[in-house]
């Protein structure tokens, strides 16, 4: 088998892998479209469940004081809020009168989502029934956790919330927070719907107390990532994670493309740490016939966004000067994902502004590899993004 043949087998490989994840958000649509019944819940959501809230906050604080008010204006009241200041200062903004918030100040640097998580528990003014995790530039919607307790109440262990964007001042604002309507879409209310689970999305989340312990107590988890472990082994472990569409957290979007590089190179380089978990879940998924791990480890091993579009285009240049029919193939399989991409994404609820700022979709990816290539070459550790003060109304 002479060289050229062995490029034509690993072009059409490529095409292979490349049209299939183009054409999976498609055929997650149709399936879900035509034979998916949405989760209702006849429970009213006042199901008083004891929440022990987990606000973790890493050298800026700036955001928290308005963090903890929107908690504190909750029409719930069975909660109790832990602010963790890790390598933050004691300031005004850390001072609250209302005796349902303590903040804690970790002796040691811990640099980590669960050590923070695991130093609130240990702090754990009495055994909660159910832990909550917030980011510090969160802000929580009124009925938060009354729609959370609604999916407990149908037997679920493990919620995912809606992140919504809280800023849109800028156009990368805008367009982060339309990557976050089409995650929220395909890996949140189409997968869940279909039978599958909610991807964690880092905050916004609330698990049975003994069963985020039990996860995560073993495992010493470094930097970024925590939500990809936890996801993983929750799925591995027969657990399904339900998505919570009205379970609002307002999340603040990077505005400004340092913070979108910092944040993205974050997120690259955690993907290529543990998209690994997706061939053990998929393989559990296939052995066992299990729907819920065969959707969710193939979605695990998707490449982040830019990434594998930016491959089907370099593919399919490539195809035009050694076989035409892969190049079509490739096109049409691009034309078929952005109209699956546009789907959630011009729905008449998303913000004027987000649908304006899709033009300068290429602006984003540039940034994009800009990320990669920090996460390549970068040996800093990223522990968390630092966001502007302006603009941060709900």
């Amino acid at each position: 088998m002479d060289a050229f043949v062995i490029g034509h087998w690993i072009l059409y490989i490529l095409g292979i892998i490349i049209c299939f994840h183009l054409l999976f958000p498609m055929v997650l649509f149709l399936c879900w479209k035509f034979s998916a019944k949405p989760v209702r819940s006849l429970n009213t959501g006042t199901t008083n469940r004891d929440y022990g809230i987990i606000l973790t906050a890493y050298e800026q604080v700036d955001f928290v004081a308005d963090a903890v008010k929107s908690l504190l204006d909750m029409d719930y009241l069975n909660f109790h809020i832990y602010v963790v200041a890790d390598n933050c200062k004691p300031s005004e903004a850390l001072i609250f009168t209302d005796d349902r918030v303590d903040v804690l100040f970790p002796e040691n640097v811990l640099a980590s989502n669960t050590a923070s998580h695991f130093y609130a528990i240990e702090h754990f003014r009495r055994q909660h029934q159910t832990i909550l995790i917030m980011d510090s530039d969160n802000l929580a919607h009124p009925q938060l956790i009354n729609e959370l307790n609604k999916y407990f109440g149908l037997g679920f262990h493990a919620v995912q919330g809606l992140r919504s964007a809280k800023n849109l001042e800028t156009t990368i604002a805008c367009l982060d927070a339309a990557r976050d309507i089409y995650y929220h879409f395909y890996d949140g209310k189409v997968i869940f719907e279909l039978g599958s689970s909610a991807t964690l999305a880092g905050s916004g989340m609330a698990f049975d107390s003994q069963l985020y312990i039990r996860m995560l107590k073993d495992i010493d988890i470094k930097g970024a990532g925590f939500d990809k472990v936890l996801q993983a082994r929750l799925i591995a472990g027969g657990e399904r994670i339900a998505f919570a569409q009205d379970a609002i957290v307002y999340d603040q979007k990077t505005s400004a493309p340092k913070q979108l590089v910092s944040q993205r190179s974050r997120w690259i380089a955690t993907w290529f740490k543990y998209f690994k978990f997706g061939f053990g879940i998929l393989y559990q998924g296939v052995a066992g016939a299990n729907l819920n791990q065969l959707i969710f480890g193939t979605v695990l091993l998707r490449p982040p966004l830019f990434i594998f579009l930016s491959l089907a285009v370099l593919l399919m240049v490539i195809s035009l000067f050694t076989t035409q029919l892969l190049a079509l193939v490739i096109f049409f399989s691009l034309v078929i994902y952005v109209i699956s991409f546009l789907i959630p994404v011009l729905s008449k609820t998303t913000d004027k502004k987000i649908r304006r700022a899709l033009v300068f979709i290429p602006k984003f990816i540039f940034y994009q590899f800009v990320s990669l290539a920090k996460s390549v070459f970068s040996s800093k550790p990223n522990v968390a993004t630092r966001h502007s003060l302006k603009n941060n109304s709900r």
